[in-house]
């Protein structure tokens, strides 16, 4: 994925004007251009940036930052799983019994956030690419109903902050959803998890209720832009004043419009609390 300067910035809480700075002096970030000859940067990038961000805070020079971030060594890719390929042959078998105890095995020995990044949520994307309709309902329905689970049984650590987390309406994969909720509530977040297919209406119920922090909207069914903008302005209108963090790839496609109508954007636990904290910051400012 490829995200133009304007939106780093946004996401990062750097000036434009700062990171061309970083760029002429210290050789960092390093875009790439696009056919326009516009800066273009990936994913990676954008944590790099945070990270020096981070470190800057914690009072190291920019040029101290920049060396450190770019000394870190790049993550191992984990071994897969064991139990992984035995899931998806059952799968492919229609064979429900057998892909649950599959996970099972997949799981075993994994705390709560191992059970998503290394097992569920990697399961969860390389379905559509693997399986028929009929199969990736039954599949899909599986891991959902671990993610449940996990998201159900970590104990909750202190009275943090409280994210309502919901999938617009019409919008019925709440996957990502739930993987977020189970890294929220591993860093002390309180969640409250409304799913799937949420009607502006039961999020303003909800919002009234619980009062959250933070409203995290997964749009991962893609809409055109006249849909998205009735969508999202239906949702924010209903949690107001609570800020609202959109994801997913149905959000993607309209970064700008999104950041119009006021919403913020992240892709991660990670990314969720750094615009949250962004925000709660810009508010405390004299």
């Amino acid at each position: 994925m490829s995200l133009r300067i304007r939106t780093i910035a946004r996401l990062t809480g750097i000036r434009e004007a700062t990171l061309r700075a970083w760029e002429r002096r210290h050789g960092f970030p390093r875009p790439e251009r696009s056919e326009n000859n516009y800066r273009v940067y990936s994913r990676d990038e954008v944590e790099a940036v945070r990270r020096v961000a981070k470190l800057i805070e914690e009072g190291l020079s920019v040029s101290e930052a920049i060396s450190q971030v770019r000394d870190e060594p790049r993550p191992s890719v984990p071994p897969r799983p064991r139990g992984v390929e035995r899931f998806w042959a059952a799968v492919m078998a229609l064979d429900e019994e057998s892909a649950d105890a599959a996970l099972t095995e997949a799981l075993l020995g994994l705390d709560a956030l191992a059970c998503c990044d290394t097992v569920l949520v990697p399961l969860l994307r390389e379905m559509a690419s693997r399986l028929d309709v009929a199969r990736e309902h039954l599949a899909s329905a599986l891991v959902r109903q671990r993610l449940r689970m996990l998201l159900a049984g970590m104990e909750r650590v202190g009275e943090g902050p409280r994210g309502l987390l919901a999938c617009p309406s019409k919008d019925h994969h709440e996957g990502g959803l739930l993987a977020l909720g189970v890294h929220l509530k591993a860093r002390g977040w309180r969640v409250t998890l409304l799913g799937a297919d949420t009607p502006s209406e039961a999020l303003q119920g909800a919002c009234m209720q619980v009062r959250p922090d933070v409203v995290a909207l997964s749009f991962i069914r893609r809409r055109d832009a006249e849909d998205f903008v009735a969508v999202l302005s239906d949702a924010m209108h209903a949690c107001a004043p609570a800020p609202v963090v959109v994801g997913g790839p149905g959000a993607r496609e309209h970064l700008k419009t999104l950041f119009t109508l006021g919403a913020q954007y992240a892709e991660s636990a990670e990314e969720l609390i750094a615009v949250w904290q962004q925000a709660r910051n810009a508010q405390n400012r004299p």
